[in-house]
Parts: structure tokens; sequence; C-alpha cells
């Protein structure tokens, strides 16, 4: 059954948040129908009944640079959304930090560096 019109958005982080498992591993299996990406980070839940704590991006347990480097061996263009579920000026200094931060790994995987 070929479905082109049936494809995967990764949220780095909920594999993580939900101790299922990480992205770097979810894109070695579920890498070529990835069409788009939710960059979020962080840690592996303590209770086995509750969730994990997201963290600022590059705080946490993803793997952002073996992420990218991933994204790039598969040739991924789509887009990149940062989450930050937070609010208030807190939020707004973690998404300007997680530009930066993206943007070095993007571009040095890219080879915009």
């Amino acid at each position: 059954m070929n479905l082109e019109n049936i494809a995967v958005n990764l949220d780095l982080a909920n594999l993580i948040l939900y101790g299922k498992g990480e992205s770097v591993g979810a894109l070695d299996v579920l890498g070529p129908h990835v069409h788009g990406i939710h960059a979020k980070d962080g840690d592996y839940p303590t209770d086995p009944y509750g969730l994990g704590r997201e963290v600022p991006i590059g705080n946490g347990k993803v793997r952002f640079e073996e992420v990218f480097r991933k994204l790039a061996e598969l040739r991924y263009t789509g887009p990149v959304t940062i989450e930050r579920e937070i609010s208030g000026e807190q939020q707004e200094r973690d998404i300007r930090a997680s530009i930066s931060f993206l943007s070095r790994l993007i571009d040095a995987q890219y080879g915009r560096a």
C-alpha cells in the first residue's frame, strides 16, 4: 500500500517526555516519512505514571546535534517549529535562544556554516 499523503510530524521531545524512546532512534525508523519537526526538549519522567519535564531547547535529553545530522543525511528540508510550552517573558527568551541554538546546528549540517 502506497500512501504518499500520510506523513509524520516528529516532536523531538515527546518520546522522552512519555518515557518511550528518543528522537534519533525514531528517525531511524520514521525518517523518510517525516515532513515536519517540532523542536522541543525535555527530561525523562521520574515517576512511572507521569510525564517528564519540558525544558528549554539544549537543556534536556534530546540529542539535537545527532538529530540534525540524521535529518541532513535524510535530506530533510521541511519546517522546524520551535515549541516552548510556557508563557510570558521567559517563553520569549527561551524561543530566541532556541533560534540561535538551532540555527547553528542547521547551518553546520546543511553546509551554511
